[in-house]
């Protein structure tokens, strides 16, 4: 009982370049996030322990954003907690934020909405600069029609015709948007989905399906077609992960997670 009760819980907020992971979460045998994670605490507590995030985001698969906790006996403080992990991680993982929480939240289930945005380089020429962050179109793209086809997410739905496989353990296909938008500066376009949670390659396939509907090989009304139809794997192609990245978690305001109370 004392162990348990000198036990604290650890916040942090990452960001990791995720081309060479295998996801974040862990998987034997595969490079991931959460393998990386883990060994660095271990180096830096000497405790073994088990990290929980917020989204479980998939094999090459960027994010700026990501929430993490872990329970500690460390009395570490939250400064040391970021110095010390960004010494032990790679440098494509950075541990941006760290505080404290009780033991009664939950970084998962507390999670009100996800920000995703996925990034399209629009123009003829590849960028050195972007290449590992971007999906390059090389074709004219009609941000209109896509904005008006990304509208139509809004709302719950079911989005089983975005969903490319199908993990058994969801127990629905059903997920709210709450925001979905086409966004163009200069030659960059910006498609931002925030929503409850999302299927595995939602946002991949929404992406792939509006660079369908702004190239004119489908129209508005096709793109709601699919929407309607509920069929897996209707949707797409799938855009690459390199294009996608996890920007943020959104918790309600009388929660006690609260990013301006980290410490940076």
């Amino acid at each position: 009982m004392e162990l348990f009760n000198n036990l604290k819980k650890v916040v942090l907020v990452i960001e990791y370049e995720g081309e060479r992971y295998c996801g974040f979460q862990w998987q034997k045998g595969s490079p991931t996030v959460q393998d990386e994670l883990e060994k660095a605490i271990q180096k830096l507590t000497a405790e073994s322990v088990k990290v929980i995030a917020a989204c479980r985001t998939d094999t090459g698969v960027h994010a700026i954003g990501q929430v993490v906790s872990f329970r500690t006996h460390s009395e570490l403080p939250p400064q040391t907690f970021i110095r010390g992990l960004n010494h032990y991680l790679p440098g494509d993982i950075s541990v941006t934020r760290a505080g404290f929480v009780s033991e009664r939240f939950n970084v998962r289930k507390e999670a009100l909405k996800r920000e995703y945005e996925y990034r399209i380089l629009n123009r003829q020429s590849r960028s050195p600069l972007v290449a590992d962050y971007s999906f390059l179109v090389p074709y004219k793209l009609n941000i209109e029609s896509m904005n008006t086809a990304s509208g139509l997410l809004i709302g719950e739905h079911d989005f089983a015709s975005f969903v490319t496989t199908w993990d058994r353990k969801e127990k629905s296909t059903v997920r709210r948007v709450y925001e979905a938008e086409v966004i163009k500066k200069d030659d960059m376009v910006t498609v931002r989905i925030v929503a409850n949670s999302f299927l595995t390659h939602q946002v991949r396939n929404t992406a792939g399906t509006l660079l369908q509907v702004g190239s004119g090989k489908i129209g508005v009304e096709e793109f709601k077609n699919i929407l309607e139809a509920k069929r897996l794997s209707l949707a797409g192609p799938t855009a690459p992960a390199k294009g996608l990245c996890l920007t943020g978690v959104i918790y309600p305001e009388n929660s006690e997670f609260k990013y301006e109370n980290l410490c940076t």
